[in-house]
């Protein structure tokens, strides 16, 4: 790099963190690494939201000479309300990890990741990406991003990605959690728009969750659930007792991927019964003729035969609603991850429109996001949508996007991204050449990732930026990246309900770690595209150009006046255009007007045929295998809850199989057992759970463990793109002997 440019991110990581002192570490060429608390008194207390979940609670942070000490959940925050899950708890943990990524490591001629300098390490990223480029065109090069980082830093990386470098496909992990959903809405009101507040949770007289487990996995909003002043009546929809199932007044333990079936006929109950809202259904939808004639079929006998649901525990949900004058219906994961999960998500969106439950306090057709900014990223990452929502393929669209940047529209890629899937099968194929991954861990969260461990390895450059060296991801990388983690950075989530908060910088990076801001300023100048960023300054001002780059569109949040307004105002919910005001802890829900974001004001029925689950059981695999949250003190791939020796005690140290005692018995197992569970593709050892909260026929194991995605089957929704983590067939045998 040219020393003009060395000088600049001088300049600008001295603006951004302050003095550098002399006992910081200094990169050749003259960077800095003064990664010191900025903007904040030596000894404080202050308030920003939590790294984890989508709840996006808000954590007092205390610090003592600059620097984290402990840390409280924020009393007066109008999301937690002065409570925090365990992870909440023990956020500060993961950052004082002794395998944190320190300095660059660069896979030397030895094929050991050996550590390089930051110019080092920069120089081999642009060399070789370049290479791979020339030789097999731009759209050889690809990323995979995160939810996981702040919104300034995924449109950064978005931008320069896809702006500067001339990437066509670049994705993130959010695929993997709210696809589905993203698809859903879209073709249901017009625009990515979960509809709610989580106040809807205490105003609502009937909530019902599809596929959500909101005690284990969104503890805070089942809080909020209990402190309902009316005596719901809460449904659960689940194949598994889970906790809230059994705190639930109805459990409708479904076959597994029946949900379909169920949501039709329950809406052919509604409409016999007479429970349509005429007046809202004519005034503000359409289609609703055509989805009456499709789920006509829909019998109580027919669903019965088809969920294994009693006939009289679906008249039941259906009189619950029909007589419901507030009812929420809300869905997550159990969804989402589905071969036909948008069609689940859409029948969702269908009931709570025909029974008018949309737009007024206590109702809504719910999603609730899976990572802490899934939503940031369904916006602003600049992956498969361009900024704000909008689409690669509409010149009007991309010219919007370049005179509000000021850039070259013919910069912008005029074809959408391929989906992470189909990312993955590029490497397959040999299209996808580079690949750059940015705080995930896909070798581990992957669906059927033993393919990927082996792709990964055809790869002519892998990348990986990750504040740990340690991931089964990084340890498969060409060249590591160091980066900063929450609470030692700064930026904006968007959590489930829209709601804009604050994370701030507490806490020192160790050793060489960056910021991701910084790595992708760096790279943009290393690569030689850094003159198109210099608006791009510091992640504030990237929040005032999204800003610009939402105006007018429903995500609007131009009417955000910075950090101190989100600080001092305790999140914003979007929208929130230029000229409007709203007041501290303020909780808005969409819709109350009745419009919609299609052209013609109106949301939409949308429906289709049910499909077969990808991959049944057999004689050799006799059992469906479920997946999803252990505990609430267990987060993803444990890249980060692994690291508290606290949250290790709140979870089991082996993964366990959960089986039905009738099956335990059938296959004379003894419970804390070893066995071995396999599908086609892998298999995994766990210890026997002995249980009535899966049914006969179906298992149950935790999804954090490194060995649970050698065994799902790598399916897909058609529309979403969105893996199917949540049904595969297996098989549990006994180990006659056990190695420990």
């Amino acid at each position: 790099m040219e020393a003009g440019r060395r000088r600049s991110l001088t300049d600008l990581l001295v603006a951004r963190h302050g003095r550098l002192g002399d006992d910081v570490a200094r990169l050749p060429g003259g960077f800095g690494l003064g990664q010191v608390p900025s903007r904040l008194a030596p000894d404080a207390v202050t308030s920003m939201v939590c790294g984890y979940c989508s709840v996006g609670c808000s954590l007092d942070v205390h610090l003592r000479d600059g620097e984290a000490v402990n840390l409280s959940p924020t009393v007066h925050y109008p999301v937690n309300q002065g409570r925090a899950c365990p992870k909440g708890w023990e956020a500060l943990a993961p950052l004082a990890a002794d395998d944190r990524a320190t300095q660059p490591l660069l896979r030397d001629e030895r094929g050991r990741l050996a550590p390089v300098g930051w110019d080092t390490a920069l120089e081999a990223f642009v060399s070789r990406f370049k290479a791979v480029q020339a030789q097999h065109g731009p759209a050889s090069v690809a990323f995979l991003s995160t939810g996981q980082i702040v919104t300034e830093e995924m449109a950064l990386l978005g931008a320069v990605a896809k702006f500067g470098m001339g990437m066509l496909h670049g994705d993130g992990n959010t695929r993997q959690c709210m696809a589905t959903a993203v698809v859903a809405y879209k073709q249901a009101f017009g625009f990515d728009a979960p509809p709610y507040t989580y106040a809807d949770l205490e105003e609502s007289d009937v909530i019902v969750f599809f596929g959500s487990n909101p005690c284990v996995a969104h503890p805070i909003l089942w809080e909020r659930v209990c402190r309902n002043p009316h005596r719901p009546e809460v449904v659960v929809v689940d194949p598994r007792a889970t906790e809230t199932a059994r705190a639930a007044t109805q459990h409708l333990a479904l076959a597994p991927k029946s949900d379909l079936v169920l949501l039709y006929g329950l809406a052919r109950l509604l409409i016999e019964r007479g429970a349509v809202d005429h007046a809202f259904v004519e005034a503000h939808t359409s289609g609703f003729d055509e989805f009456a004639a499709h789920v006509a079929p829909y019998t109580v006998d027919v669903v019965a035969d088809a969920t294994g649901v009693a006939a009289e525990e679906l008249e039941r949900l259906a009189a619950s609603i029909a007589g419901g004058k507030r009812v929420s219906l809300w869905w997550t994961m159990g969804v989402n991850q589905s071969h036909e999960g948008v069609l689940v998500a859409q029948a969702i969106i269908d009931v709570a429109l025909l029974t008018g439950n949309i737009g007024r306090p206590g109702t809504g057709a719910n999603s609730i996001t899976g990572q802490c900014n899934a939503m940031g990223s369904r916006l602003f990452s600049n992956t498969t949508n361009l900024f704000g929502g909008r689409s690669f393929t509409e010149a009007a669209d991309r010219q919007e996007v370049a005179d509000a940047l000021g850039i070259d529209v013919g910069r912008i890629p005029d074809q959408p991204s391929l989906a992470y899937d189909q990312i993955v099968e590029g490497i397959a194929t040999g299209d996808i050449r580079g690949l750059w991954v940015v705080a995930t861990n896909a070798a581990h969260s992957w669906i059927n990732h033993s393919e990927l461990h082996d792709l990964l390895g055809r790869l002519d450059f892998l990348v990986v930026q990750d504040m740990y060296g340690t991931t089964e991801t990084a340890q498969r990388a060409d060249l590591v990246l160091p980066a900063a983690g929450w609470g030692e950075k700064e930026g904006t989530f968007i959590n489930s309900e829209r709601r804009i908060g604050l994370v701030k910088r507490v806490a020192r990076a160790p050793g060489q770690a960056l910021d991701d801001f910084a790595i992708f300023k760096l790279v943009a100048e290393a690569w030689g595209c850094g003159d198109l960023f210099s608006a791009w300054s510091s992640p504030e001002a990237v929040f005032g150009l999204l800003g610009r780059l939402s105006a007018g569109r429903p995500c609007d949040v131009s009417g955000v006046d910075g950090y101190r307004m989100i600080d001092e105002l305790g999140g914003v919910q979007w929208p929130l255009p230029a000229g409007t005001t709203t007041t501290a802890g303020a909780e808005r829900r969409l819709f109350g007007d009745g419009r919609f974001f299609h052209l013609d004001g109106r949301a939409r029925f949308c429906f289709g045929e049910p499909r077969p689950v990808r991959e049944a059981t057999s004689r050799r695999y006799p059992l469906v295998l479920l997946t999803g949250r252990g505990t609430s003190s267990q987060w993803h791939t444990q890249t980060r809850t692994s690291k508290s020796a606290l949250l290790r005690t709140l979870y089991p140290a082996d993964p366990h199989v959960e089986m039905a005692p009738s099956e335990a018995e059938a296959l004379g197992l003894a419970p804390d057992e070893w066995v071995e569970v396999a599908s086609a593709r892998g298999t995994m050892r766990a210890r026997v759970l002995v249980t009535p909260t899966v049914r006969r026929g179906q298992v149950f194991v935790a999804m954090h463990h490194p060995d649970v995605n050698r065994l799902t089957f790598p399916s897909v929704d058609p529309q979403s793109r969105q893996p199917s983590y949540k049904h595969c067939a297996v098989a549990v045998r006994r180990l006659e002997t056990w190695e420990s």
